[in-house]
């Protein structure tokens, strides 16, 4: 296992890089500009009576949004978290915590995810990698979920990603049955989580098969974590980033393959839209994780910016339900819409 200090730097590295456009996918996309909504001209409902609330896990939303996890483990990521989990709990999003592992390391770093001081209401969602957990007892895995009062555990994969990492995992042998094993043992919900390469159909029926009941998606489209680590790295491993920068199965494709396995479904990866948020819903997630460009709107512009960013977001939603005559989000989720393009084709892969 990596050295504490090593981890700290990684982690600030990833936070400043992911700051910015540097690490998004150069080519591929999200895919969810090939869902194509009906447009009603004639809706009978007022703007004022649009309904953007859902319950995920027991606990009210005012609209299906997560601010996915994105750091821990530095004194920079302290600040990042705390703010953006104010923020969460001020407008009744989930919030979601970057990897504990460094906390595991050294437990002095779990004040940079405690947020439940300023947040005591969200839906919380910690995170732990399954190769770690996989090292890790369940009494060990619990006191994580404990020590930060999280909700739920996601438990992320990160194969590609590890593989271009300096110092990275290269044995992903056990994950299975560590998600059958937590799943079964903890007392919190176990979601299964990407990191930006998605989550394909067989791999969301083997999840299911074991009890897994809720994903992240973390799809191809947003950031790419193998662009994140390939700017980080040297040599092979930078040549082997930068062919395999764009990897991974779009964020579109990625939600109707892990709710047509019957998973509870966050759509995370490349979301900066309400259409984005509206477009993952109609596809049957039950909520849209929302990370980089959430960073960047703090970055750039503290409180005010990212609260500026979310109603944007929260406004464009609202308009969406609108023109498609969805009163409330199980409306939205059966408007009519079309789906075309290579985004057909992977809804067609999914079924087989």
């Amino acid at each position: 296992m990596a050295s504490e200090p090593d981890i700290s730097s990684r982690k600030l590295d990833h936070l400043e890089l992911c700051a910015t456009d540097a690490v998004a996918f150069r080519e591929r996309t999200t895919l969810f500009e090939h869902v194509r909504f009906v447009h009603d001209a004639l809706p009978d409902l007022a703007l004022d009576e649009i309904d953007t609330s859902v319950t995920v896990m027991g606990k009210k939303l005012r609209a299906p949004i997560l601010v996915a996890g994105m750091t821990g483990g530095h004194e920079r990521a302290t600040q990042v978290n705390r703010a953006l989990a104010r923020i969460a709990e001020a407008r009744g999003y989930a919030f979601g915590l970057g990897s504990q592992r460094a906390m595991f390391v050294d437990p002095k770093k779990a004040e940079t995810y405690r947020v439940r001081d300023v947040a005591p209401n969200v839906l919380l969602l910690g995170n732990v990698g399954v190769v770690q957990a996989s090292q890790m007892t369940t009494a060990e895995v619990e006191s994580l979920v404990r020590e930060v009062g999280a909700d739920a555990l996601c438990l992320h994969m990160n194969p590609a990603q590890e593989l271009v990492q300096p110092g990275g995992d290269r044995d992903f042998r056990g994950g299975l049955e560590t998600f059958r094993r937590l799943a079964g043992e903890l007392s919190v919900p176990v979601v299964a989580k990407e990191t930006g390469a998605g989550i394909g159909a067989p791999t969301a029926r083997r999840l299911a098969q074991v009890g897994v009941r809720f994903a992240d998606t973390s799809g191809a489209g947003g950031t790419s974590w193998v662009g994140v680590e390939t700017l980080r790295a040297q040599g092979k491993a930078r040549e082997l980033g930068e062919a395999l920068w764009d990897w991974g199965i779009p964020t579109a494709a990625s939600v109707i393959h892990c709710v047509g396995a019957g998973l509870t479904t966050f759509a995370t990866g490349g979301i900066s839209s309400g259409l984005d948020v509206a477009r993952a819903v109609a596809l049957g997630a039950s909520a849209a994780g929302i990370a980089r460009a959430a960073l960047m709107a703090f970055t750039e512009g503290g409180d005010e910016g990212a609260n500026a960013f979310f109603e944007r977001v929260e406004n464009e939603l609202r308009a969406v339900m609108l023109l498609v005559g969805a009163k409330n989000v199980r409306a939205l989720r059966e408007a009519p819409r079309m789906i075309t393009g290579e985004l057909r084709e992977w809804a067609a892969l999914a079924s087989r």
